[in-house]
């Protein structure tokens, strides 16, 4: 192996490293809800949203969108150095960009938080106004369906450049099953929302966030662990290094 090429395969592979480190790490904060638990919180976890851990006023809002931070933080380079180091195709590149608009939103729902008011009372609420769409309502409520829908299609995408391509096979075993967990809760959620009575809401989303982290972590590990396909062998030229979709061709 010739000196160039050696030095091509630590670039790539510490290049991996960073972006499977961030993106786990990320996963890992995004999981923050489950301080709940531990902390002294005044909300039903079955019928309460995550949102209003970290609402305005709420005793440990700085923990909460602290964790938020660095999940936006994190990813949005993530994103960035995986959209770089990769060559473009269709469905990675739809994931990439997808994970960094999930940390973009992420932040976004750190900056915009959740306000204690009625919307029926208070025209900054969205009182008044048209229940079809409640995203409106809020900032916040804005930012929080940009970044499921974000993250949603991230999954999804890197799930089919799993099997199209014939890599990541994490995300074709345990991604898709996180994937599954995570897309049944959504389903959950938006079902029993537009019915009457209570269907523990809050349980569907602490398995949707849930299942993201998990999804994230998954992500992390299928980045990490294939690395080392991602550099060819059996290059002809020296040096050359042949990246595709996370691994070599």
């Amino acid at each position: 192996m010739s000196g160039s090429r050696r030095i091509a395969e630590r670039r790539v592979r510490m290049a991996s490293w960073f972006i499977a480190a961030a993106i786990a790490i990320a996963g890992l904060c995004y999981s923050s809800w489950l301080l709940e638990f531990f902390l002294h919180i005044d909300i039903d976890p079955v019928n309460s949203f995550l949102s209003e851990l970290d609402a305005d006023g709420k005793p440990y809002r700085e923990v909460f969108s602290t964790a938020d931070k660095i999940v936006g933080a994190l990813l949005i380079p993530a994103a960035l150095a995986g959209l770089l180091l990769f060559p473009r195709r269709k469905f990675t590149t739809v994931g990439w960009v997808a994970l960094f608009c999930f940390g973009a939103a992420t932040i976004g729902d750190v900056l915009l938080p959740l306000r204690d008011c009625t919307p029926q009372d208070n025209t900054a609420c969205g009182g008044g106004g048209s229940q079809l769409f409640p995203q409106l309502h809020q900032p916040h409520a804005l930012t929080s369906t940009l970044a499921v829908t974000a993250i949603a299609v991230a999954a999804f995408a890197f799930s089919l450049a799993a099997f199209k391509y014939h890599r990541w096979r994490i995300l074709r075993e345990a991604g898709l099953v996180v994937l599954a967990l995570g897309s049944a809760a959504t389903v959950w959620m938006l079902v029993a929302d537009n019915l009457t009575g209570d269907y523990a809401l809050g349980i569907a989303q602490r398995i949707q966030v849930g299942s993201m982290s998990l999804w994230l972590i998954s992500l992390a590990a299928a980045v990490i662990l294939e690395g080392r396909e991602w550099i060819d062998p059996d290059s002809e030229e020296p040096g050359e290094v042949i990246v595709v979709d996370g691994c070599a061709t």
